[in-house]
């Protein structure tokens, strides 16, 4: 069972963005001010930020901006036990949530994509999944978000914020593979390219469920 640090009184009522990023901060600088500025967006809309719990790199990054900006209730980590001495350390006094947001503690990856998953479900207008830059973590849970919307599972928007370039070849991988007949057109645009902060909030939105979605019924029996 996870063990959670949030209340739910606070639970948001505006847009909820799950943001898969690294934990390293990478080579550019234009990599964590992609997260200040995502983050300087989302307080604009008021929106409410669900991630990793990581405290490092540009998972941290975009974190502690927004922290700063709308307050610790706007902002929920997720998880997993195994990865808490490595992401996310401990500060004496629980610190660390003033900095960072309070965080959920899961068992293992599966329960940690599925519980931001469902906070970004019960998200108002505008809610979504954004990829910043980040490395095969980021790529992971991002295909497996567009899975579940290709399944029917969720239809809320998948956006990769693509800074200098850094998603071109992912870009361009989809392109090949409508050509290829792997992905149909439509599906094609399950995800969507945004170049910066505005057009993230825009893009999610505006987003619009792709009609070669699989009608599938996922309610439990």
């Amino acid at each position: 069972m996870a063990q959670d640090s949030s209340s739910s009184a606070d639970a948001p009522t505006g847009p909820v963005i799950a943001v898969f990023c690294g934990a390293s901060t990478g080579t550019s600088p234009a990599h964590l001010e992609a997260a200040r500025s995502l983050a300087r967006a989302m307080h604009a809309n008021n929106a409410s930020l669900v991630y990793g719990a990581g405290t490092t790199g540009i998972m941290g990054e975009i974190a502690k901006t927004l922290v700063s900006l709308s307050g610790p209730q706007a902002v929920h980590g997720v998880i997993p036990r195994s990865l808490l001495g490595k992401e996310r350390p401990e500060q004496s006094g629980g610190e660390d949530e003033q900095i960072f947001g309070p965080k959920t503690i899961t068992k293992n990856m599966h329960e940690r994509k599925a519980l931001m998953g469902q906070k970004v479900r019960d998200g108002g207008p505008g809610s979504g999944f954004v990829a910043l830059s980040g490395g095969y973590g980021t790529l992971e849970e991002l295909f497996e978000m567009i899975t579940w919307n290709q399944l029917g599972i969720h239809g809320k928007g998948i956006v990769v914020f693509n800074i200098e370039g850094y998603y071109d070849g992912l870009i361009s991988w989809v392109r090949s593979s409508v050509t290829g007949g792997f992905i149909t057109p439509g599906n094609a645009g399950i995800m969507v390219e945004a170049l910066n902060a505005e057009e993230v909030i825009k893009q999610l939105k505006e987003y619009k469920v792709s009609e070669d979605r699989l009608q599938l019924d996922w309610d439990e029996k």
